[in-house]
């Protein structure tokens, strides 16, 4: 048999359902001890691989748990496992899916952000992402500050760090987010730069030169044959 410790209490998850959007020193409290949970998991060599709502807990005695690691890797597993994609689609960062990468620890921290953004504006900031989907990232996340006027820019600038585009724009440690979280506003992180649109969706970019150049032929033709000379 296996034992394990009872915790009173709720996840974020039946949080949100009873209130959808945190009060925002709420949000940042608990992602200040949730950072340092998954530092603590980090330094052990421990990769969540499942970071959501559904997986973070408030016990009643007010501490905040990482449960559930199910799927979580410890280096001692073989490669098939450490290849095998895990985890909730809308929380798995996009190296994953579009460049076949292996869950790490910057994974974890790209799903912390993804449910920090939901927790404060009730949606996702890349939207509901399904398995199947070819084309999951064609936008940036829209401003917190914009879908809540009331999230301070520091934060908002913050928790779009976390989850951007490209992963040079992240934050690389649990540790590098914790101090982030406890400065604040009195040293603010640079909220990331756009990502230009050949890497968000380069079909798009493709299909508007193939109209510019469509258009600039029927215009050619057009005074062609019927403009006098």
């Amino acid at each position: 048999y296996i034992v394990f410790d009872w915790h009173g209490g709720r996840t974020l998850e039946q949080l949100r359902k009873a209130n959808a959007r945190g009060a925002v020193g709420e949000v940042v409290a608990a992602a200040i001890a949730l950072s340092r949970a998954l530092g603590r998991l980090h330094r052990q060599g421990v990769v969540h691989r499942d970071i959501k709502p559904g997986n973070l807990h408030l016990g009643e005695d007010g501490r905040w748990r990482i449960i559930d690691l199910g799927v979580a890797l410890s280096g001692r597993e073989g490669a098939a496992q450490r290849e095998l994609h895990a985890g909730t689609p809308s929380y798995i960062n996009p190296e994953q899916w579009e460049e076949g990468g292996v869950a790490d620890a910057g994974s974890d921290l790209f799903a912390l952000g993804v449910t920090l953004y939901q927790w404060l504006t009730g949606h996702l900031p890349y939207g509901e992402i399904e398995p199947y989907q070819v084309a999951r990232y064609r936008r940036d996340p829209v401003a917190l500050s914009r879908l809540r006027p009331d999230v301070p820019i520091w934060l908002d600038h913050l928790v779009r760090k976390a989850v951007a585009r490209d992963p040079r724009e992240r934050f690389e440690t649990a540790e590098e987010l914790l101090l982030a979280l406890e400065r604040g506003a009195s040293r603010p992180v640079n909220a990331p730069a756009a990502t230009p649109l050949i890497r968000r969706d380069p079909l798009a970019l493709y299909q508007l030169a193939l109209g510019v150049s469509v258009l600039f032929n029927v215009l050619l033709i057009v005074w062609l044959l019927f403009l006098p000379r």
